[in-house]
Formats: structure tokens, C-alpha cells, sequence
């Protein structure tokens, strides 16, 4: 069992943001200690929303607090996903800091939750360049979607080995990245690069009205799968990729991720 800092949006109904990630990584059997940045009533995807944003100012409370109760030291694992503006990026940049401080063995796995293909970005232009500048570089994982991608890089990719080359240039030492384009075929791949070695794609089938959530649920099972520490990297990013595949297929239809009943079939 590993304890994962966990700091993202969170929904009342629905699966997105900590509540795909938490009930993801509690199957998993890991601890959580999860910070939300906003309060949701749903995602915003749907017609009527209600929520708020949580301060920073409280978020760096709460963290003081886990510090002199001396549980800082627990965490082995750090995962950001939504950042809504700048303060809260350097809130989340503060958290990671003295996580490794604390436990220089502990690894960062930054989510860039930007925006996707169409609608751009669902963050402020400020935010997203927050977490382009100050939490990219500390990552030991960065995971992204196409459109991410490009806005972090400015760089146009188109396939697979658009996205491997890009990865390099950048120096990630390794990165994620989902929804591209295969040349041939409906598929999409999911990409990982690691610095100095080749690359590792997993495809998935192309489908329409998948509900909102898979960002954060392969981000959570990215993290979780690792941290069992029963395999290599690369199969845990195959396992948990076909694992967030399964939840998609018996989610089709539906207005949120049926992920509850997805649960038991998250071990590997």
C-alpha cells in the first residue's frame, strides 16, 4: 500500500477529478489524502453546475497541518491533476517541494489538465502557463492529452511519432500521451516516452460521447498500478490504459463514468 497526495477538482455526483482518482486508488488498496481545489455539484458539462473554488490560503492550512502531524513523511507518491489559477499551481509547485523534502524518494506525476480538442482550454491562460513553468520541470511523469501537449510545447503532433520525437526535445523524463491520431485506422494511442529509451504505444478504439473523467481515471491508475511495485512501468501504463478502456466500454451511453461498478475489475 503506498499514501498518495492527491490534489484535483472533486464532484458531488459523478466521476471526475479525486472522485474517479480516490475510489480508483482505494480499490487499488492505497491511502489517499486528497486536497480539492474546487467544489463541484457536477461537472460542468452538464446543464446546471454549482461549486467553488477552495482557497489556496486553506489548502496551504491543511497541508500545515498534515506536516506537524507528521504525515508528510508517509507520502510516496504525489499526483496534480485540476489547477484552476495560478495560486493554486504554486500551491501545488509548494506541496510537491516539501513532499520531496521530506522524502527525496517520493515521485511527482503532474497531470496537466489544460483543455482538449475542441473546446481549448478550460483553465486561464495564466494557470495553464503556471503549470507549463512551474510544475512540468519537477515532474517525474507528465501526462497529457494531444491538445495539452501541443499548448506546452507549442508544436504541432500528428501521430504517434510526432508526439515520441516532441517528448524528447522537451527532456520529460518520461511523459504520457493520449488521444493521437493513428495514421491508419479509427484508433487512438496512448503513448509513453521515456528520456534516452523507445517508446511505448497501447491503442484504443475511437468512440463518440465517452463521458468526461478518463483523464483523471488513467492518471490515478497510472499512479496506482506503479506504486504496487509488482511490475515494470511499462506494464503498468498498458494495464492501466486497457483498465480505463474497460470502464469507457461499460460507460457508453451514459451521462457520467460507470466506474463504482467498474472497481472490481481494476486489479490486475
Amino acid at each position: 500500500m503506498a499514501r498518495i497526495l492527491a490534489i484535483s477538482s472533486e464532484v458531488a455526483r459523478g466521476h471526475v477529478g479525486l472522485s474517479a482518482i480516490v475510489p480508483a486508488l482505494h480499490a487499488l488498496g492505497h491511502d489517499v489524502v486528497a486536497l480539492p481545489t474546487i467544489l463541484l455539484s457536477n461537472h460542468p458539462g452538464h446543464p446546471h453546475v454549482a461549486g467553488e473554488r477552495v482557497s489556496p490560503d486553506l489548502l496551504i492550512r491543511m497541508l500545515d497541518a498534515l506536516e506537524t502531524n507528521g504525515w508528510l513523511s508517509e507520502i510516496t507518491e504525489v499526483l496534480t491533476g485540476y489547477l484552476p489559477t495560478p495560486e493554486h499551481v504554486a500551491f501545488a509547485a509548494n506541496a510537491v517541494a516539501r513532499i520531496k523534502a521530506t522524502n527525496p524518494h517520493a515521485s511527482f506525476t503532474c497531470d496537466a489538465v489544460l483543455g482538449d480538442e475542441p473546446k481549448g482550454l478550460y483553465i486561464a491562460e495564466a494557470a495553464a502557463a503556471a503549470i507549463r513553468d512551474m510544475l512540468v520541470p519537477q515532474a517525474d511523469v507528465v501526462k497529457m492529452n494531444r491538445f495539452e501537449a501541443q499548448w506546452l510545447t507549442g508544436k504541432s503532433i500528428a501521430s504517434p511519432a510526432d508526439a515520441t520525437t516532441i517528448a524528447r526535445q522537451a527532456a520529460w523524463s518520461e511523459a504520457v500521451m493520449t488521444s493521437l491520431p493513428v495514421p491508419e485506422g479509427n484508433d487512438l494511442a496512448n503513448v509513453r516516452i521515456v528520456s534516452g529509451a523507445t517508446a511505448e504505444a497501447s491503442h484504443v478504439a475511437a468512440r463518440s460521447a465517452v463521458p468526461k473523467g478518463t483523464g483523471d481515471l488513467l492518471a490515478g491508475l497510472l499512479v496506482g498500478y506503479r506504486a504496487l511495485g509488482t511490475m515494470p512501468p511499462e506494464q503498468a501504463f498498458k494495464i492501466a490504459v486497457a483498465s480505463v478502456d474497460r470502464v469507457v466500454a461499460k460507460s457508453l451511453g451514459r451521462d457520467e463514468l460507470q466506474l463504482i461498478a467498474s472497481l472490481p475489475e481494476l486489479s490486475p
